[in-house]
């Protein structure tokens, strides 16, 4: 299945946006000097989508004059508007605006909110709701970071069994980010009356168990209040930022079963300080990401490791080198944590401390793990070997 068209709910009025909603509709708020539509427009581009409709309401028009058809920006775009207020005073809801728009949409979409912006990854959304069958797949933010109240379950099926509106059940599974691919011929569960989507057809289709629930661990930010718009701003500054893995790429790397437990112990690779220099020279912030189970089989301490990395950057700083943080898993391969590679644990750690969008990071380790764990979060990942090492990967693109 290939899907080529794009959603954008856009009609509702942004109160909690006011001064600025009292003039231009919510979507329209600047981050760092551009709409924030103009990012989720420039988002659905890079995965693949031509065709773009926006289903306005409120101001719909401030919308249509600044984004025309859509030529400027790589994209074809259509409008759908549906008056902000129906005859009886009531604000028309997406139930409506989406059957109103329903001879505009092909027969499969992607659907997406106005005011939430997350590292799309279409082709992996298309894969899941490939594999598990289903009128709509919801993408759905694990919330790790309890930064919001969670209004879904999904089953160990990959199914949601609840959509809680209302946020008041407990044991849910995490956050409705309002990435969707939708199968059109379910708008006709939709009502004539005024109606929500998510209220009407999701809960529908949970209890045909035709909802799946794809869940991901990569943190999504909103425009929908004045904080969360600064909090959104720092996720989308631009920024140049490289995960290097230590051991193997960065220092010898020790014999199998044997770890660096002192300084004596730590030896720079070839070129490897070099590279970090050039790195900060060209503008990248350097993280560093490394499996350390010696810790859990007591061969150092954290202690040790702590010493081991002061020197380190100690060292570097000597060469006009330095590292912005570094992230290291203490545990064993039995411990079941979510930070040891292969799993991108220490990735999403990084990503929502510095608000790094990991889709436009690049990741260099040595090992099949190091990539397995850049594949999962969308990290473009190279991996060092004999006939390539750090520096001269650097040089590649530095």
């Amino acid at each position: 299945m290939k899907i080529i068209q794009g959603v954008i709910l856009a009609g509702g009025e942004g109160k909690r946006l006011r001064p600025f909603t009292l003039k231009d509709p919510k979507p329209m708020i600047h981050v760092n000097g551009e709409p924030f539509l103009e990012y989720l427009i420039t988002l659905l581009r890079e995965n693949g989508i031509k065709e773009i409709i926006i289903l306005t309401g409120y101001l719909g028009e401030r919308i249509e004059k600044y984004f025309g058809n859509g030529s400027k920006f790589g994209v074809r775009i259509r409008y759908s508007y549906t008056a902000f207020l129906g005859e009886d005073g009531e604000e028309n809801k997406s139930g409506i605006r989406l059957r109103n728009a329903q001879s505009l949409l092909d027969d499969f979409f992607l659907m997406l909110y106005c005011d939430n912006y997350w590292p799309l990854n279409l082709k992996k959304l298309i894969n899941y709701f490939n594999g598990h069958p289903s009128d709509v797949l919801i993408t759905v933010y694990s919330n790790e970071d309890n930064s919001t109240k969670n209004n879904v379950y999904v089953n160990d099926e990959g199914y949601v069994t609840k959509y809680d509106k209302e946020r008041r059940e407990k044991k849910l599974s995490g956050v409705d980010i309002g990435f969707f691919i939708v199968n059109k011929k379910i708008l006709n569960f939709l009502p004539k009356s005024n109606s929500i989507f998510e209220t009407v057809v999701l809960e529908n289709l949970i209890k045909q168990k035709k909802l799946s629930g794809f869940i991901t661990d990569q943190k999504y930010y909103s425009i929908s209040d004045p904080n969360r718009v600064k909090i959104t701003e720092k996720f989308l500054t631009p920024k140049k930022v490289i995960f290097l893995d230590r051991d193997g790429v960065i220092n010898k790397k020790p014999p199998k079963a044997d770890y660096v437990k002192t300084w004596d112990e730590f030896e720079f690779l070839p070129g490897s300080i070099e590279a970090i220099r050039l790195l900060n020279q060209k503008g990248y912030k350097v993280y560093i990401i490394s499996n350390q189970s010696g810790i859990a089989r007591k061969k150092l301490t954290k202690k040790d490791l702590d010493i081991i990395h002061k020197r380190m950057i100690v060292e570097l700083k000597k060469n006009n080198a330095s590292i912005s943080d570094i992230y290291y898993c203490p545990h064993g391969w039995n411990d079941g944590c979510e930070c040891r590679k292969p799993k991108p644990g220490m990735l999403l750690q990084a990503s929502r401390k510095h608000f790094i969008d990991l889709t436009k990071t690049l990741f260099i380790g040595d090992d099949e793990r190091d990539k397995q764990a850049g594949d999962a979060v969308g990290c473009n990942t190279i991996l060092v070997s004999r006939q390539k090492n750090l520096l001269q990967i650097v040089r590649s693109f530095a």
